[in-house]
């Protein structure tokens, strides 16, 4: 069976990487059967026959993988008879720039909004290594990185224009059906349901529409992990 190495927090049912929730939705698309394997951040060993540090990790059978993106690519040419993740060869490109895109949009706005709320969740052992490393990346604590989020979370609402464009034309962001752009833009949301309570999105935004969408997905997968925005 496939096992992905997915990223936990002090519980092992908080699974919150926005890196790993695309992958984990692309296998549910394939129809492939896989285990999840809680992983933290200072488990640095468990995952060191990859040959790097971080998650998300596939193994399948002799095939190991990592990075959200190569895994998509992977599943998608190893399993060609399973639905596809692109919509076809000429999908991947776009798919390509929606997940760079959503990396330096997305996931860096949710990032500076809920960050503080990430040490709150993660295991105790993971807590010394969080501060320091995110707290040199910032150049500030976790605390003030998310300092009046209040009235900075408009900035990052306008920013999703791009999305509610495409969504006034289907219901997601790949057309009639969700795939690969829709899961890899969904990471940041599931993300930020995980680990915090701070409202990204207000009921209204045709994009909280979408995201309610995506957790319906796949008998509710999203809600069959430990999450704090309901």
């Amino acid at each position: 069976m496939i096992r992905l190495y997915d990223l936990a927090g002090a519980r092992d049912d908080c699974r919150f990487s926005p890196n790993c929730w695309p992958v984990r939705m692309a296998l549910l698309h394939k129809g492939l059967q896989f285990e999840t394997v809680p992983w933290r951040f200072t488990e640095k060993d468990a995952i060191a026959f990859s040959g790097q540090g971080s998650v998300p990790v596939l193994v399948d059978g002799e095939h190991t993988v990592f990075e959200k993106w190569a895994i998509a690519e992977y599943l998608e040419d190893a399993y060609p008879h399973k639905p596809s993740l692109f919509g076809g060869p000429g999908g991947r490109a776009p798919a390509y720039f929606v997940t760079n895109w959503t990396v330096s949009v997305v996931s860096a706005g949710v990032i500076r909004l809920i960050l503080s709320d990430i040490f709150n969740v993660i295991h105790g052992k993971d807590k010394e290594y969080f501060r320091k490393t995110r707290e040199q990346r910032f150049g500030m604590t976790l605390e003030a990185v998310t300092d009046g989020r209040d009235k900075r979370v408009e900035e990052f609402r306008n920013s999703l224009q791009p999305l509610r464009a495409s969504l006034a034309r289907s219901p997601h962001l790949s057309g009639e059906a969700p795939a690969w752009t829709d899961y890899v833009v969904f990471g940041p949301f599931q993300w930020a349901r995980s680990v915090s309570h701070f409202p990204l999105l207000t009921p209204d935004d045709p994009v909280f529409a979408w995201r309610e969408r995506m957790i319906q997905l796949f008998n509710r997968e999203a809600d069959k992990v430990h999450v704090l925005e309901k």
